[in-house]
Protein backbone atom coordinates (compact mmCIF):
# COMPACT_ATOMS: atom_id res chain seq x y z
CA UNK A 1 0.00 0.00 0.00
CA UNK A 2 1.82 2.77 -1.13
CA UNK A 3 -0.48 5.34 -3.11
CA UNK A 4 0.60 7.83 -5.45
CA UNK A 5 4.40 8.70 -5.66
CA UNK A 6 5.54 12.61 -5.16
CA UNK A 7 5.35 12.48 -9.30
CA UNK A 8 2.39 11.73 -9.41
CA UNK A 9 0.83 13.99 -6.43
CA UNK A 10 2.30 16.68 -8.54
CA UNK A 11 0.62 15.73 -11.37
CA UNK A 12 -2.53 15.53 -9.94
CA UNK A 13 -2.58 18.76 -7.93
CA UNK A 14 -0.85 20.58 -11.65
CA UNK A 15 -4.06 19.21 -13.80
CA UNK A 16 -6.36 20.51 -11.23
CA UNK A 17 -5.30 24.01 -11.78
CA UNK A 18 -7.99 25.96 -13.66
CA UNK A 19 -6.83 27.80 -17.04
CA UNK A 20 -5.33 31.32 -16.06
CA UNK A 21 -4.86 31.10 -12.48
CA UNK A 22 -1.74 32.71 -10.34
CA UNK A 23 -0.41 30.14 -8.60
CA UNK A 24 2.09 30.29 -5.74
CA UNK A 25 4.71 27.15 -5.27
CA UNK A 26 6.02 26.27 -2.07
CA UNK A 27 9.31 24.66 -0.56
CA UNK A 28 9.83 21.05 -1.55
CA UNK A 29 7.01 18.99 -3.09
CA UNK A 30 4.53 21.66 -4.50
CA UNK A 31 7.77 23.02 -6.50
CA UNK A 32 7.25 19.55 -8.94
CA UNK A 33 4.01 21.23 -9.93
CA UNK A 34 6.40 23.27 -11.97
CA UNK A 35 7.25 20.32 -14.27
CA UNK A 36 3.69 19.02 -14.94
CA UNK A 37 1.17 21.73 -15.95
CA UNK A 38 -0.71 20.75 -19.24
CA UNK A 39 0.13 21.47 -22.68
CA UNK A 40 -1.54 24.77 -23.78
CA UNK A 41 -2.62 25.63 -20.27
CA UNK A 42 -1.96 29.20 -19.08
CA UNK A 43 -0.92 29.29 -15.96
CA UNK A 44 0.93 31.81 -13.95
CA UNK A 45 3.06 30.64 -11.48
CA UNK A 46 4.54 32.65 -8.95
CA UNK A 47 7.88 32.60 -6.25
CA UNK A 48 7.68 34.88 -3.57
CA UNK A 49 11.39 36.15 -4.40
CA UNK A 50 9.98 37.80 -7.28
CA UNK A 51 9.31 35.79 -10.65
CA UNK A 52 6.01 35.16 -11.75
CA UNK A 53 6.01 33.09 -15.47
CA UNK A 54 7.82 29.93 -13.59
CA UNK A 55 8.46 26.44 -15.99
CA UNK A 56 9.91 23.16 -15.09
CA UNK A 57 13.31 22.01 -13.94
CA UNK A 58 15.97 22.99 -16.33
CA UNK A 59 17.95 20.39 -18.46
CA UNK A 60 21.35 19.24 -16.84
CA UNK A 61 23.85 21.77 -16.87
CA UNK A 62 21.49 24.84 -17.91
CA UNK A 63 20.36 25.70 -14.19
CA UNK A 64 20.62 29.14 -13.38
CA UNK A 65 21.27 30.04 -10.21
CA UNK A 66 19.02 33.87 -10.10
CA UNK A 67 15.69 31.46 -11.11
CA UNK A 68 14.76 29.49 -8.26
CA UNK A 69 11.76 28.21 -6.67
CA UNK A 70 11.20 28.91 -2.79
CA UNK A 71 13.24 26.43 -1.62
CA UNK A 72 16.44 27.04 -3.52
CA UNK A 73 15.31 24.30 -6.49
CA UNK A 74 16.29 25.39 -10.05
CA UNK A 75 13.24 26.38 -12.48
CA UNK A 76 12.88 27.99 -15.53
CA UNK A 77 11.16 31.80 -17.15
CA UNK A 78 8.72 30.60 -19.46
CA UNK A 79 8.69 33.29 -22.27
CA UNK A 80 6.79 36.64 -21.09
CA UNK A 81 7.55 36.10 -17.39
CA UNK A 82 8.54 39.04 -15.21
CA UNK A 83 11.12 39.57 -12.72
CA UNK A 84 10.57 42.53 -10.04
CA UNK A 85 11.30 42.96 -6.61
CA UNK A 86 11.17 40.89 -3.34
CA UNK A 87 8.80 43.38 -1.67
CA UNK A 88 6.92 44.05 -5.13
CA UNK A 89 6.19 39.89 -4.61
CA UNK A 90 4.99 40.03 -0.98
CA UNK A 91 2.21 43.25 -2.05
CA UNK A 92 1.20 40.80 -4.62
CA UNK A 93 0.96 37.90 -2.26
CA UNK A 94 -0.70 40.19 0.54
CA UNK A 95 -3.13 42.25 -2.01
CA UNK A 96 -4.73 39.10 -2.75
CA UNK A 97 -3.81 38.35 -6.35
CA UNK A 98 -2.58 34.82 -5.25
CA UNK A 99 -5.40 32.59 -6.44
CA UNK A 100 -3.85 29.64 -5.29
CA UNK A 101 -1.10 28.90 -2.59
CA UNK A 102 0.67 25.06 -2.59
CA UNK A 103 2.00 24.73 0.21
CA UNK A 104 4.19 21.66 1.91
CA UNK A 105 2.39 21.19 5.45
CA UNK A 106 3.34 18.93 8.75
CA UNK A 107 -0.03 19.05 10.05
CA UNK A 108 -3.67 19.90 8.94
CA UNK A 109 -6.62 20.38 11.15
CA UNK A 110 -10.18 19.36 9.69
CA UNK A 111 -10.77 22.72 10.47
CA UNK A 112 -8.53 23.79 7.54
CA UNK A 113 -5.15 25.21 10.28
CA UNK A 114 -2.04 24.85 8.76
CA UNK A 115 1.25 24.13 10.49
CA UNK A 116 4.01 23.74 8.14
CA UNK A 117 7.00 25.70 9.57
CA UNK A 118 9.57 24.44 12.10
CA UNK A 119 12.43 26.64 14.15
CA UNK A 120 15.22 24.02 14.25
CA UNK A 121 17.71 26.27 13.08
CA UNK A 122 17.95 29.80 11.74
CA UNK A 123 19.66 28.80 8.63
CA UNK A 124 17.58 26.02 7.77
CA UNK A 125 14.56 25.65 5.38
CA UNK A 126 11.90 25.13 6.45
CA UNK A 127 11.22 28.32 8.22
CA UNK A 128 8.28 30.46 8.86
CA UNK A 129 9.40 32.17 5.55
CA UNK A 130 6.42 33.42 3.35
CA UNK A 131 3.82 30.85 4.31
CA UNK A 132 2.07 33.10 6.79
CA UNK A 133 1.32 35.71 4.32
CA UNK A 134 0.40 33.23 1.54
CA UNK A 135 -2.29 31.01 3.92
CA UNK A 136 -3.59 34.46 4.80
CA UNK A 137 -3.36 36.53 1.54
CA UNK A 138 -4.34 33.69 -0.80
CA UNK A 139 -7.98 33.02 -2.24
CA UNK A 140 -7.02 29.31 -1.43
CA UNK A 141 -4.40 27.22 0.05
CA UNK A 142 -3.80 23.33 -1.18
CA UNK A 143 -1.68 21.13 0.89
CA UNK A 144 0.28 18.47 -0.81
CA UNK A 145 2.18 16.07 1.67
CA UNK A 146 2.61 12.76 3.02
CA UNK A 147 -0.97 11.40 4.37
CA UNK A 148 1.51 9.95 7.71
CA UNK A 149 5.03 10.58 9.17
CA UNK A 150 7.67 8.58 8.53
CA UNK A 151 7.17 6.58 11.84
CA UNK A 152 2.95 6.17 10.60
CA UNK A 153 2.01 9.07 12.20
CA UNK A 154 -0.89 10.84 10.80
CA UNK A 155 -1.24 14.29 9.08
CA UNK A 156 -4.79 15.10 9.65
CA UNK A 157 -5.73 15.77 12.94
CA UNK A 158 -8.79 17.00 14.98
CA UNK A 159 -6.33 19.78 16.46
CA UNK A 160 -2.72 20.67 15.22
CA UNK A 161 -0.22 19.97 17.46
CA UNK A 162 2.60 22.29 16.23
CA UNK A 163 2.99 25.90 15.82
CA UNK A 164 0.17 27.25 13.31
CA UNK A 165 1.23 28.94 10.46
CA UNK A 166 -2.19 29.92 9.52
CA UNK A 167 -6.05 29.50 10.88
CA UNK A 168 -8.79 28.13 9.12
CA UNK A 169 -6.75 28.77 5.51
CA UNK A 170 -6.56 24.78 3.56
CA UNK A 171 -9.35 24.32 1.57
CA UNK A 172 -7.77 21.09 -0.04
CA UNK A 173 -5.05 18.32 0.80
CA UNK A 174 -3.41 15.88 -1.79
CA UNK A 175 -1.14 13.09 0.16
CA UNK A 176 -0.27 10.10 -1.61
CA UNK A 177 -3.49 8.13 -0.44
CA UNK A 178 -6.26 10.98 -1.57
CA UNK A 179 -7.44 13.88 -2.27
CA UNK A 180 -9.90 15.91 0.96
CA UNK A 181 -11.93 18.90 0.72
CA UNK A 182 -11.58 21.05 4.14
CA UNK A 183 -15.55 21.75 4.26
CA UNK A 184 -17.50 22.88 7.85
CA UNK A 185 -17.83 19.45 8.21
CA UNK A 186 -14.70 18.40 8.17
CA UNK A 187 -12.15 16.16 5.88
CA UNK A 188 -14.30 15.00 2.74
CA UNK A 189 -12.50 12.65 0.77
CA UNK A 190 -13.33 13.16 -3.34
CA UNK A 191 -10.97 10.76 -4.84
CA UNK A 192 -8.98 7.95 -3.37
CA UNK A 193 -6.06 5.82 -4.52
CA UNK A 194 -6.76 2.19 -6.07
CA UNK A 195 -4.51 0.22 -3.24
CA UNK A 196 -5.80 1.38 -0.13
CA UNK A 197 -9.84 1.48 0.54
CA UNK A 198 -11.73 4.12 3.05
CA UNK A 199 -11.82 1.86 6.32
CA UNK A 200 -7.86 2.09 5.92
CA UNK A 201 -7.32 5.41 5.56
CA UNK A 202 -9.83 6.59 8.22
CA UNK A 203 -7.45 4.21 10.21
CA UNK A 204 -4.47 6.76 8.90
CA UNK A 205 -6.18 9.56 9.93
CA UNK A 206 -6.44 11.35 13.20
CA UNK A 207 -10.06 12.48 12.62
CA UNK A 208 -13.12 11.86 11.06
CA UNK A 209 -13.22 11.70 7.38
CA UNK A 210 -16.29 11.63 5.50
CA UNK A 211 -16.92 10.16 2.18
CA UNK A 212 -18.20 12.57 -1.38
CA UNK A 213 -20.96 10.33 -2.39
CA UNK A 214 -19.53 11.22 -6.16
CA UNK A 215 -15.95 10.15 -4.97
CA UNK A 216 -13.39 9.30 -7.47
CA UNK A 217 -10.04 7.51 -8.22
CA UNK A 218 -7.14 9.34 -7.42
CA UNK A 219 -5.07 9.17 -10.14
CA UNK A 220 -3.19 11.75 -12.64
CA UNK A 221 -4.95 11.82 -16.16
CA UNK A 222 -1.58 11.38 -17.50
CA UNK A 223 1.04 8.65 -17.29
CA UNK A 224 4.72 8.53 -17.67
CA UNK A 225 7.72 6.46 -17.16
CA UNK A 226 10.46 9.25 -18.33
CA UNK A 227 8.74 12.33 -17.02
CA UNK A 228 7.34 13.05 -20.86
CA UNK A 229 3.16 12.94 -20.29
CA UNK A 230 1.18 10.79 -22.21
CA UNK A 231 -2.92 10.71 -22.00
CA UNK A 232 -4.23 7.52 -20.12
CA UNK A 233 -5.94 5.49 -21.94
Amino acid sequence: MKGLTRKDIARVAAEDIPEGYCVNLGIGLPTMIADYIPAGREVLLQSEQGLLGLGPAPEPGQEDDDVVGAGKSHLTLLKGASVFSHSDSFLMIRGGHIDIACLGAFQVAENGDLANWSTGSSTETPGVGGAMDLAAGAASVWVLMEHCQKDGAPRLLERCAYPLTGHKCVTRIYTNFALIEVTPQGFVVQRIADDINFDTLQKLTGATLHLSPTCQPYRPQFISTDDTLSVTP
